[in-house]
């Protein structure tokens, strides 16, 4: 049966405790006489899912592709299974969302697990050659921010095929509660990438005391009105960052940071040292982020003031973790209905 969600959600906040009675509700009605069946055994080594329904496109709908680039791993294989899954129930064009998922290793498992929760789905698969930061990556905060596949989005200009000029890259701890055309659709204005920026957070922060003391280290923001953005949910013009040489300039500071230590997370400063300044900022609607707490401890948090179209648990706590240790935070509810996974205990009760 086919199934289609012409009209996208916005949540203000004001709206949250409204919004998680009518939606369950709502998913409930809409999915009575869809068909979700089993698609494999569970695995020791990956979760199984739920089939998704076939999402449709409405009327009026070009064959336009919108390019989504996210990474695929055993450990967060769930969280990407739930944005794949909020993509497509928003869009009114779903048949047009091209999906380019990034992977460090082959795994046969992973890929059934894709091709069986949405047979319908537009996707290709590619390695992540994780040699390419071999030797780059210093220790961060948290471990997860030092896997090699975390830096994937630095080398989205080298991977995709040549004839894809623009591409939204998202982590896999989001949904996305609207149409993501409309994210595709914002004007770059010239930029190489185009990002929520937050320029009331403490920039400094991110960065060591010894960055901040070594002029010409300091000097590298001279002339720029540097502002934070979370590298999780970018537009990135990937025909520019080829031309620009971005891929480089980003490993140039990763090969700084190997000889002096200038600031504490992953992936996320070197590419506000190259590009923090200089991109297009877009509606905070877009990155709802922090919602997984801090690096360290991973606390509950509430949503920000203002609409929303975008989730994202960026930060320690995972949704589905906390879901699961029945400790969840209130947030975390609006995951998931997303979450298509099937526990090994709905397995036996089947």
């Amino acid at each position: 049966m086919a199934y289609r969600r012409s009209h996208s959600l916005s949540l203000p906040i004001g709206l949250l405790s409204l919004f998680l009675t009518t939606y369950f509700v709502h998913l409930a009605a809409t999915t009575t006489n869809v068909r979700l069946s089993l698609t494999r055994k569970p695995s020791k080594i990956t979760p199984a899912f739920r089939e998704a329904p076939a999402f449709r496109n409405g009327e009026g709908c070009n064959k336009d592709l919108i390019h989504v680039a996210i990474t695929l791993d055993a450990n967060y294989l769930r969280g990407t299974v739930a944005a794949v899954l909020s993509i497509l129930q928003h869009s009114f064009c779903p048949e047009n969302i091209f999906f380019h998922f990034l992977w460090s290793h082959y795994d046969r498992e992973i890929y059934t697990n894709i091709k069986t929760t949405f047979p319908y789905l537009r996707f290709r698969v590619y390695r992540f050659e994780t040699n390419r930061v071999s030797g780059k990556i210093s220790k961060s905060i948290r471990q997860a921010l030092d896997q090699p596949l975390n830096y994937a989005r630095v080398y989205l200009a080298d991977i995709l095929p040549m004839n894809v000029n623009r591409v939204i890259y998202l982590d896999s701890d989001i949904v996305v509660v609207d149409d993501i055309e409309k994210l595709w659709r914002v004007d770059l204005e010239g930029k190489v990438l185009a990002a929520p920026e937050y320029c009331q957070a403490n920039f400094k922060r991110y960065f060591t005391d010894d960055f901040w003391a070594d002029p010409e280290l300091r000097n590298t923001f001279k002339g720029r009105n540097p502002c934070y953005f979370n590298t999780g949910v970018m537009v990135v013009d990937v025909k520019k960052w080829r031309e620009g040489g971005y891929s480089y300039k980003v490993e140039e500071w990763m090969a700084i940071q190997k000889q002096k230590r200038i600031y504490h997370l992953g992936s996320l400063p070197p590419f506000l040292l190259v590009l923090a300044g200089h991109i297009k900022g877009i509606d905070h609607r877009w990155n709802q982020h922090g919602l997984g707490g801090d690096n360290i401890e991973g606390k509950c948090r509430s949503l920000h003031p203002g609409p929303i179209s975008l989730l994202h648990w960026s930060g320690k706590g995972k949704p589905w973790l906390r879901l699961d240790s029945r400790k969840p935070c209130v947030v975390d509810h609006l995951w998931s209905p997303y979450d298509l996974y099937i526990s090994k205990k709905t397995i036996l009760d089947g």
